[in-house]
């Protein structure tokens, strides 16, 4: 057992190691075999996770790709921006209040009748607040024995509730995800800010269920909405209002010691239309930055896998990704695919997510990626994975939650026997409350990989991201010289650490 040092002491140690780190040249890799030492003491038998929580929470984490903007934010936060936006939060529904009429009568009332709160009066009311976070998050939900909804609907619940406060204040947002990340020692986050817009056009949506099965009419039919698009006055002015309002959210985020890039996304819920225009929205938006030089840097998709209208309309949407691909060369996409287990879905619906979105729609990232060993097309998915270097973003937290998908079921153990590249990231941790410390907590103490592996995975969050060659570089060289700083702290904690 040992006696571990206080925060100053060992700042201290790596200072004083990093001092002299330049009179022996063999000093690097001496500090990194300590760490790995270390931490193979920490996951060796039953792991150490309180002191592994230690470990993660200083070591350097790279950057976390598959991040949701609104997920992100506590609930907490949301209860202080309704003041912000002067909206009220109905004590009985929980829901957000909007209408101005309605909150002026509520404001009229004595505040003991009131039954649509402040957030001053939210904090006053403890039984609101608490069930507030409780219908806002995860909170309690796995230590508690209320009625409550199974836990993929309690999750993707939490959105309508906080909703109407999360799609304002974008860039004090953005500001309190970057102090928390740097906090923990991430240097980089790829998050997915907001929605492109899109358009209604029922017509284009009866003729493009009809042209799913015919991919030339279909090629046609979006191709020629396409063009009326890039001639349409208003939708172009719209894409512009976006990506303005995404560089006013970003302004000031990126210093020397963060850096933050913008996916933006399709909701894949909606009707043929609305997810094309959006799509095509989405990459004419990450298209004006050209080649990861803007702040928008990439296009996803969203939204529960397993509901009716997705599973439908699944392999339309990769069709309408290839095309757009196609037009938009240059612009990344990384998609949500195979978020689903068994049971969720009828089983022939488990065969062909993450095939279709690498050889439909070309995705150059896998989110998620669970349904693996169910995939009719599993041994080729992970060959076309490794040969062509796409890696899978692994949310562990989430997947246990959403999916029941964890320990040895989680088919991370597959992408990591068949050498497939892979990300450690977070999804929703304002939901779900965890951060990516405690994603490298999980994956090290069910996986117990090496020093080194761990390392790479933290590597591969800027190697896999999509930022601009430039950044890549230079977001790499800042992360030599902190886990050299790490290393050298570890390797001067095991020095002075006592046995007893």
């Amino acid at each position: 057992m040992q006696k571990t040092l206080s925060s100053s002491l060992l700042i201290a140690f790596a200072t004083l190691a990093s001092a002299h780190a330049g009179a022996r040249s063999n000093a690097p890799t001496a500090n990194e075999a300590a760490t790995a030492r270390h931490y193979a003491a920490l996951v060796a038998g039953e792991p150490k996770t309180a002191e592994l929580t230690l470990f993660f929470s200083q070591m350097p984490k790279g950057g976390d790709l598959h991040h949701h903007y609104s997920g992100a934010i506590y609930a907490e936060t949301y209860v202080d921006f309704l003041d912000k936006q002067g909206f009220c939060v109905n004590k009985h529904t929980y829901r957000v209040e909007t209408d101005k009429a309605a909150i002026e009568a509520e404001r009229a009332k004595a505040p003991a009748a009131r039954n649509c709160l402040s957030t001053a009066e939210v904090y006053a009311d403890d039984a609101t607040y608490r069930e507030l976070l409780q219908r806002w998050s995860s909170k309690d939900f796995a230590n508690h024995g209320a009625l409550q909804p199974p836990p993929d609907r309690q999750f993707f619940q939490t959105f309508g509730y906080f909703g109407p406060v999360s799609n304002a204040n974008f860039h004090e947002g953005l500001v309190e995800i970057k102090n928390r990340a740097i906090g923990e020692n991430v240097s980089y986050i790829e998050t997915m800010l907001k929605m492109s817009p899109f358009v209604v056009n029922k017509e284009f949506d009866d003729q493009a269920w009809k042209n799913a099965d015919k991919d030339a009419a279909l090629d046609a039919q979006m191709r020629a909405w396409m063009n009326a698009l890039d001639a349409d006055e208003g939708f172009n002015a719209r894409i512009a209002d976006f990506v303005a309002r995404i560089d006013e959210a970003a302004a000031g985020i990126d210093d020397d010691n963060f850096t933050m890039r913008y996916q933006t996304y399709v909701l894949r819920l909606l009707n043929p239309s609305q997810v094309f225009s959006s799509m095509l929205a989405g990459f004419k938006s990450a298209a004006k930055g050209g080649k990861g030089e803007g702040k928008i840097v990439g296009v996803n998709i969203v939204g529960q896998e397993s509901n009716m209208v997705s599973m439908r309309d699944y392999t339309l949407h990769m069709k309408m990704f290839r095309f757009l691909k196609s037009v938009y060369p240059d612009v990344k996409i990384a998609l949500h695919a195979g978020e689903l287990a068994l049971g969720d879905v009828p089983p022939e619906g488990l065969e062909f997510h993450i095939d279709q979105a690498l050889n439909i729609a070309g995705a150059q990232r896998i989110g998620h990626g669970i349904d693996l060993a169910h995939e009719a097309n599993a041994p080729a998915i992970m060959k076309t994975m490794h040969d062509k270097d796409i890696p899978v973003e692994i949310n562990l937290t989430s997947n246990a939650f959403i999916n029941g998908v964890q320990g040895a079921n989680h088919p991370v153990t597959l992408y990591r026997k068949y050498g497939v590249p892979y990300v450690i990231s977070t999804d929703d941790a304002g939901v779900t409350r965890h951060n990516l410390a405690g994603e490298y907590v999980l994956f090290a103490s069910r996986y117990k990989p090496s020093y080194a592996e761990l390392k790479k995975a933290s590597y591969n969050s800027i190697r896999y991201s999509f930022l601009a060659p430039s950044d890549k570089t230079r977001l790499t060289r800042q992360l030599d010289a902190r886990f050299a700083r790490f290393e050298a702290g570890m390797a001067a904690l095991e020095r002075t650490s006592v046995k007893r």
